[in-house]
């Protein structure tokens, strides 16, 4: 781990905590007559507080035994205990590449000759190793973790091999399953189900029982293991939407109520995040479907717990959150984006049902939504406010973990020209979500040791960051945004935010391009 010393008299280290002084500048804008824009300079003046003592932290995974599950157990082991694999092209020692916070690094500053210096993400401040995750959680299969390996096809033998001495006797949890919210093709997998009754069928008539089932799990898991801390993950099959309905999932008070009378739109997924807000541990939505219904999402701001999502961006989504933005930015119209995938994974089995593939075309189709809105020269009453946006995902078996990935952006240029960009993107998709999982993890404990107050406030307590955790938007599909607020889509604006509020941390600046060394006299 590279050292690195900050001298900034902004800010002071006790013990095992730094308190920061920053000053947030922003402008807001008015708008008036005939479109004129009435800007006004803002700053208010903060202070944060970073617990810098790490964590034992636990990560229980709502699909344990899936592809991402046991890839990620998998990377963590081979990491932690340095296991070397063959392939038949070469040796592959253990990495983390695709993880942010394991593999890429921030610029600091520039040396006294004006070049740029860059350092580790990870060595800014104190943040949790994967290798020392505690692994654990649920699923609706049985296998054990060397079997559900084996049956995921994503690593190669040599190095499963090597891990079965370790895993072969970590068998998930009991999960929840109610048949409706996936594809009926997953049935014959779900022989490890909680919800079962006396005469062994699928029990839906008691579902707050199950959040106190998993609520207890989570507790369980957490002293067995001696955990200071522990993160929820669902990391499952997609699930339907579920249909928001008032007096059922709009309010805090309404779903808690709808659980206790086992309404059909509760889902397994939000059932897991009310345990786990209840439980004030941070729940993360690895999928595309509607777990945050309004009931959920106003039930972490009241207990003040964790919660991110949706979908993990690993793939075509991330190119497509930057080429769009690339393109918007330059002044070039995209007039449309056309997206087909095919896989072959139990994901892409799971998807291949009408309702759950309506879910991943929800969270794929709204990552150009605020780069479309940001600019009103190209998008307009006249021109048309909408690109026309095409996805299609099929099933296709032989592929395995391999995501095939197809887009074409067609693009209207000056005086009535266009331009057409076709992409082809073959990746292994779990060993692109495995490090999302990673990051999500070990930002949102490092989240949760962050607080902040106002200078010059009458509370002088320190507060945590809003429930929604949007500053996990760099990893989401369809990230979750606070109520009353759009979402931000573009890549590099969500990668700028995490980077600024670690510099800022540590009384450094916000990051800017202006490099007056260079250009001024």
């Amino acid at each position: 781990m590279v050292q690195v010393t900050f001298n900034s008299a902004k800010a002071t280290k006790s013990e095992d905590v730094l308190k920061t002084t920053f000053t947030y500048e922003n402008a807001i804008v008015e708008k008036g007559e005939a479109g004129a824009l009435n800007v006004t300079p803002t700053k208010t003046d903060y202070e944060f507080k970073t617990e810098l003592k790490v964590p034992k932290l636990g990560l229980m995974l709502v699909g344990l035994g899936g592809n991402n599950g046991t890839t990620l157990v998998g990377a963590v082991l081979a990491n932690k205990h340095n296991i070397s694999f063959e392939t038949k092209e070469r040796v592959v020692k253990p990495n983390y590449y695709g993880s942010v916070t394991q593999s890429s690094t921030v610029k600091l500053g520039v040396d006294a000759e004006g070049n740029d210096i860059y350092a580790p993400f990870n060595s800014i401040l104190p943040m949790v190793n994967p290798n020392d995750f505690v692994v654990g959680g649920w699923d609706i299969s049985k296998l054990k973790l060397d079997k559900a390996m084996k049956r995921a096809q994503v690593l190669d033998i040599d190095l499963q091999k090597q891990l079965y001495s370790y895993i072969d006797d970590i068998e998930p949890l009991p999960s929840v399953y109610y048949p409706d919210f996936i594809a009926l093709n997953q049935k014959e997998r779900a022989d490890n189900v909680s919800n079962i009754d006396a005469k062994g069928e699928v029990d839906l008539k008691n579902k707050w029982k199950d959040v106190e089932k998993i609520r207890k799990d989570i507790n369980d898991f957490k002293a067995k293991n001696k955990l200071d801390k522990v993160i929820v993950l669902w990391t499952a099959n997609t699930e339907r939407y579920s249909e928001i309905i008032e007096g059922v999932n709009d309010t805090a008070e309404n779903f808690i109520k709808a659980i206790k009378e086992n309404h059909e739109e509760v889902s397994p997924s939000s059932v897991f995040a009310v345990a786990s807000i209840l439980e004030g541990v941070p729940y993360i939505n690895g999928s595309p479907q509607n777990t945050f219904v309004p009931g959920v999402i106003e039930l972490a701001a009241q207990y003040k717990s964790f919660i991110g999502g949706d979908d993990f961006k690993s793939g075509q989504t991330k190119v497509k959150s930057v080429l769009a933005q690339f393109l918007v930015d330059a002044g070039i119209r995209p007039v449309s984006i056309a997206s087909y995938n095919h896989l072959g994974n139990n994901d892409g089995y799971n998807l291949s049902a009408p309702k759950q593939f309506r879910s991943k075309e929800i969270s794929k189709s709204s990552v150009v939504d605020d780069i479309i809105e940001s600019n009103e020269i190209l998008y307009n009453d006249e021109t048309g406010r909408k690109v026309d946006h095409c996805i299609v995902i099929k099933y296709v078996p032989a592929v395995k973990d391999s995501k095939v990935a197809m887009d074409e952006y067609y693009s209207e240029l000056m005086l009535g020209g266009h331009n057409k960009i076709s992409i082809h993107n073959v990746c292994e998709d779990s060993l692109l979500a495995t490090p999302l999982i990673i990051d999500l993890v070990v930002m949102t404990e490092f989240f949760s040791r962050v607080t902040y107050k106002k200078v010059g406030a009458s509370d002088d307590s320190y507060d945590n960051f809003y429930a929604v955790l949007t500053l996990l938007s760099y990893w989401l599909k369809a990230p979750l945004s606070k109520p009353g607020f759009k979402p931000i889509n573009g890549l590099n604006k969500q990668r700028l935010a995490v980077e600024n509020l670690l510099r800022l941390l540590v009384g450094l600046p916000v990051n800017n391009e202006l490099r007056f060394e260079e250009r001024l006299l």
